[in-house]
């Protein structure tokens, strides 16, 4: 059982805390503060017990190198804001070094250090020994809070909680194991899946581990095609994995064996070019040979959501269509909307499908929104994160 903030004092420690602060950002202006501010229960019970808080993050993949434009001073400016005033949020210049070690060891209570951007260090990726070592001195306590890199084997971590005990998950930590729990763990029935994207194999672990625990598992997206493809049917020159046909066919069996509903685009919207501005058709059944899908068609977008709307549970990891492409975004959007107004447990996870959520702004109707790309998608797989286990150790 990982312990949580509860199970330890923070009054008169320095907390090291991973947090997930790799946000979007340009010309150093933060384009989404939403991982910031999933940090602030954590930030703020640490403080409001007198602890000291060092927070660690990367941002970007600057390969080991200093670069000027993901440095950590924008995230520190605006971590200030949302603290306010009466806590003073500090600027680490570096990560580790005679600055960095003078900087920890002034830190009082009640205060906030920011370290630079922690992929400044080869040794961050590289899970480097000495790294963690030094992370770990600074502190008396280890709290990680970035579920989205909790997937990863790096220095900060799985190599600081090896050494720096006690080590715990903090609130966003808490609450992605929570959901998950729910959602896979004991699940309100029906538990219904949807899983897009563009490849099968992005995905074969994934619908694999559904096999054992869902329902109905809704398929949209590119991987759709290699699904139809297997049952024999005409894609024209639409997406399709030569080499993942037998295992998508495979998992419709397994699934068939298995009394699980695999629910596919009835109809599509087929356009002649992979191109936003091209001639696009609504067609049912085979899609014409000169033509590729883009989307789900409208009588699959209603079927799919009337599913949803009789879900206990909706698990959801992948779009529908091209989303990025607002002519093939409706599938992805109307599915959204579904889930938002169902009245299921529903767990989103993925790039395009939370953007999905909140470009039709219905995040509040949505059970939880998980904070990890990667991690989502491991814990779907079934897999052990590395850096949970770290905490267990």
């Amino acid at each position: 059982m990982t312990k949580g903030l509860d199970d330890v004092g923070f009054a008169g420690k320095r907390a090291l805390v991973r947090v997930d602060f790799n946000v979007p950002l340009a010309d150093g202006v933060i384009g989404d503060d939403t991982r910031i501010q999933a940090a602030l229960p954590t930030l703020q019970h640490i403080l409001d017990e007198g602890g000291a808080v060092i927070c660690a993050s990367h941002l970007g993949r600057p390969g080991g190198e200093v670069v000027e434009e993901l440095r950590m001073a924008p995230i520190a400016e605006r971590l200030q804001e949302l603290l306010g005033e009466s806590v003073a949020v500090k600027t680490c210049p570096e990560v580790v070094g005679d600055t960095a070690s003078a900087m920890v060891a002034e830190l009082k209570s009640g205060e906030v250090l920011v370290l630079e951007n922690l992929r400044f260090e080869a040794g961050e990726t590289a899970n480097d020994p000495a790294l963690a070592k030094t992370l770990a001195s600074y502190a008396d306590v280890f709290v990680q809070d970035a579920f989205g890199t909790c997937h990863r084997a790096h220095a900060s971590t799985t190599g600081v909680p090896a050494i720096l005990k006690p080590a715990v998950a903090g609130r966003l930590v808490e609450k992605e194991v929570a959901a998950f729990e729910k959602a896979l763990g004991n699940p309100v029935r029906p538990l219904v899946a949807i899983v897009g994207g563009a490849k099968v194999s992005d995905k074969i672990m994934l619908l694999e581990n559904l096999l054992e625990k869902v329902d109905t598992i809704l398929i949209g997206g590119g991987m759709a095609y290699t699904f139809l493809a297997a049952l024999n049917q005409g894609i024209g020159r639409s997406l399709v994995e030569e080499d993942k046909i037998a295992t998508a066919k495979a998992v419709v069996e397994k699934a068939k064996a298995k009394g699980i509903d695999i629910l596919l685009p009835v109809d599509h919207l087929a356009a002649k070019d992979f191109d936003p501005n091209t001639d696009v058709k609504v067609v049912s059944g085979d899609v014409p040979e000169q033509r590729m899908g883009l989307d789900i068609g409208p009588v699959t977008r209603e079927a799919y959501s009337a599913v949803v709307r009789n879900a206990g549970t909706v698990v959801w990891n992948g779009p529908m269509g091209v989303f990025e492409m607002d002519a093939f975004s409706h599938g992805t959007s109307e599915l959204a909307k579904a889930v938002a107004e169902s009245s299921c447990i529903s767990v989103v996870g993925g790039g395009d499908s939370v953007a999905a959520i909140k470009r039709n702004e219905v995040q509040d109707q949505i059970t939880h929104i998980s904070t990890g790309g990667g991690a989502f998608l491991e814990l779907l797989e079934g897999k052990e994160l590395p850096g949970i286990t770290a905490l267990q150790a």
